[in-house]
């Protein structure tokens, strides 16, 4: 069975959107899950988080950077193409129930997998504060869907050249200072950024919840390849997550098992193991 790309559009000049159809999964899925797709017969298994879903459409939309070989070769298909598999909802809904008041923090493309969950949360009549946070503002994505679910939209760029110069850390505490009472915290993005959301909310006594997405392989939990530390105990996060309490989170073995990779893929794009017909390497 192959899967329709319905539409592709460019956030910045590398990150894209892609909306495949993919009605089974669409019934089903919600917030925090995600899909890992197949370009091809030659082409490894990738994870990506489920960034929107139209149960009416019968569609799945993924947001991708481009970083390695896979990312690259997607981001050569054109609507109307087609994925080898496409298969999802993996992993745990994040559990969204019951709150009041929450801020949900999306670093870089972090913000992809932040959107759904505070479009959720606003559905659910919560009280959203959403922080993004980019290096500048040619890298901003998906502001205008951001600013129509939440209830407060800050976005932050690292130079300031939007206008907001600041960390998402920073403009955390300052909604603190301010008064703000949050029911809890919602971090999604880098791992560094992830770790220093957590210190900050810990010192204030606030519960947050992290989106924990390191390498997958066959994300059925059998593979080991997204094993994480929590509370001293391994923990998998495509069975087990990918949602955590993120002050009882090892950052720092996370962080390690993080770069484990980073020589292989480069090795990969340098040695030009390249979708064949997609490429000028193709053999």
């Amino acid at each position: 069975m192959a899967y329709k790309i319905i539409k592709k559009e460019m956030l910045n000049p590398t990150v894209f959107l892609m909306e495949v159809e993919a009605p089974l999964i669409a019934r089903k899925a919600e917030p925090g899950q995600f899909i890992i797709l197949r370009i091809d017969e030659y082409g490894e298994r990738v994870p990506f988080t489920i960034e929107n879903y139209d149960r009416e459409k019968g569609t799945i939309t993924i947001v991708v950077q481009i970083v390695g070989k896979t990312t690259q070769d997607l981001s050569k298909l054109e609507a109307g193409e087609s994925l080898l598999d496409f298969a999802g909802p993996l992993g745990q809904p994040t559990p969204l129930d019951g709150k009041k008041k929450v801020a949900v923090i999306g670093g870089g493309l972090g913000t992809a997998i932040a959107y759904p969950q505070a479009k959720k949360l606003h559905e659910l009549g919560a009280d959203v504060t959403l922080i993004t946070g980019f290096r500048n503002k040619d890298l901003i994505i998906l502001e205008d869907e951001c600013r129509a679910i939440a209830n407060k939209l800050i976005v932050a760029t690292d130079d300031g050249s939007n206008g907001n110069q600041g960390f998402v850390t920073n403009m955390l505490e300052n909604e603190i200072k301010a008064g703000e009472k949050f029911d809890e915290v919602i971090a999604i993005g880098p791992l560094i950024m992830m770790k220093f959301v957590c210190q900050l909310t810990e010192k204030y006594n606030i519960p947050t919840m992290v989106s924990m997405n390191p390498v997958m392989i066959d994300g059925t939990g059998m593979c080991g390849g997204c094993r994480i530390i929590v509370d001293g105990e391994t923990k998998f996060a495509c069975v087990d997550g990918p949602d955590f309490d993120g002050h009882k989170v090892d950052w720092d073995s996370a962080m390690k098992r993080g770069r484990m990779f980073k020589s292989y893929e480069q090795r990969s794009c340098e040695e030009g193991h390249c979708r064949i017909g997609r490429t000028n390497n193709a053999e």
